[in-house]
């Protein structure tokens, strides 16, 4: 099973390809904005570097969010072109999915929260469980932490001195960003079966922050 992954979410986009278990070629670009001029040649390059064409792949995975607007939009629609072009699925993925797969297998056993910092002094967390999906929230309002508790997510350190400040315990990941080659992971799962399926199509938790024009 070859899987070609993008990701575009936060302020990094990668371009992974993945098989059987093993990322193959990976390429990241850090930074939040250019994700558009970016995207696409790090597909081409992880492609090329393992010597294969986009129709030797059997699927496509695209990190669907939450996070930057258009940044999701952008590994969406190059990973809907590539299936069309292809014929081959495109499965999604979600942020916080990818950010726990990047976890160590035995921290991934035990309880998991990814927190996005939605720079509007709102955190979006992201927990696991069918009836869990992600909830923008003040640091305030978190719910108590389970014991064990990793967290992982660009707003991290944030949850974790927020739980602290409350007597609550819980220890940080080291995962910061979203990858590639750690979505494709996640999206092999869904293709096994043993992950429900995930549309691919932007999650979105929060309106787009707009500003009238000046």
């Amino acid at each position: 099973m070859r899987i070609l992954a993008l990701d575009a979410s936060l302020a990094q986009c990668s371009a992974a390809l993945w098989q059987d278990g093993v990322v193959l070629a990976e390429r990241v670009v850090a930074g939040d904005r250019g994700h558009a001029a970016s995207l696409p040649p790090l597909a081409a390059a992880v492609l090329a570097e393992a010597g294969l064409a986009a129709a030797a792949v059997d699927a496509l995975a695209a990190v669907i969010g939450p996070g930057s607007f258009t940044g999701i939009r952008t590994a969406l629609a190059l990973a809907e072109g590539l299936a069309l072009a292809t014929g081959r699925p495109l499965i999604g993925v979600t942020t916080g999915e990818a950010l726990r797969a990047a976890l160590p297998a035995a921290d991934r056993a035990g309880p998991v929260w990814a927190g996005i910092d939605n720079r509007r002094g709102r955190v979006v967390l992201e927990r696991f469980g069918p009836d869990a999906p992600p909830v923008a929230l003040a640091l305030d309002d978190l719910p108590a932490a389970p014991p064990g508790l990793v967290l992982v997510g660009d707003a991290a350190p944030q949850l974790l001195a927020a739980l602290a400040a409350r007597g609550g315990a819980a220890r940080l990941g080291g995962v910061a960003l979203p990858c590639a080659g750690a979505a494709a992971s996640v999206a092999a799962a869904r293709l096994a079966g043993t992950l429900p399926p995930c549309p691919a199509r932007p999650l979105y938790v929060e309106p787009p922050a707009v500003r009238p024009p000046a």
